[in-house]
């Protein structure tokens, strides 16, 4: 799913006039995506990590490690948490995702920037990680609105790489919307 939500995010991209570099290894490290494009003013530069989760569980960030070592919490724990914990893990979510050293040297060789920090998200389990990241000056869009866009046309580039895969989306969208619809209605019935 995350490929794909990628693939969908650098049409996204490409058809908006950007140059992009996707799924960018660094050892351990991946930069999603990394976009450019040239602007009156210079090159404007984008760093963009993609969560796609259809039914997430969890939150998009990990327990803090300090709070792991406290209280024995795993990393990926779905335990309710504090806003100070959200915080510290958004922070620390931030430096792995945006502000690696390796990630900073490779984008400042690329383009001297400055470059921004963004997200594209699906589904969310809880709102309140959003709007902390938001706080945390990650800009935040959505994949729906995306697709939106895409779909709404008057893009600078009419398609490129991904545009197959934009209809196919569109396609499924529209043959699937009724019948999701109709089980969706079922399922409020039912509660």
């Amino acid at each position: 799913m995350a490929l794909l939500a990628e693939e969908l995010v650098e049409e996204w991209l490409n058809r908006r006039g950007y140059f992009t570099i996707r799924g960018v290894k660094l050892g351990v490290h991946e930069i999603d995506l990394l976009a450019i494009r040239p602007s009156a003013s210079g090159l404007e530069c984008r760093h963009l990590e993609v969560q796609a989760s259809v039914r997430p569980v969890s939150y998009i960030t990990r327990v803090p490690k300090d709070v792991q070592k406290a209280t024995g919490r795993a990393a990926g724990s779905a335990k309710a948490r504090t806003d100070d914990e959200l915080r510290q893990g958004i922070k620390e979510w931030v430096h792995k995702k945006f502000d690696h050293h390796a990630k900073c040297a490779l984008r400042n060789r690329l383009a001297p920037g400055p470059w921004s920090r963004e997200l594209v998200l699906h589904h969310v389990k809880w709102e309140r990680e959003v709007e902390l990241l938001r706080e945390a000056d990650i800009i935040v869009h959505r994949l729906p609105d995306l697709l939106n866009e895409l779909n709404s046309g008057g893009l600078l580039v009419e398609g490129a790489a991904g545009a197959h895969l934009v209809d196919l989306v569109s396609m499924t969208a529209i043959s699937i919307g009724p019948a999701l619809n109709l089980a969706q209605g079922k399922e409020k019935a039912e509660t």
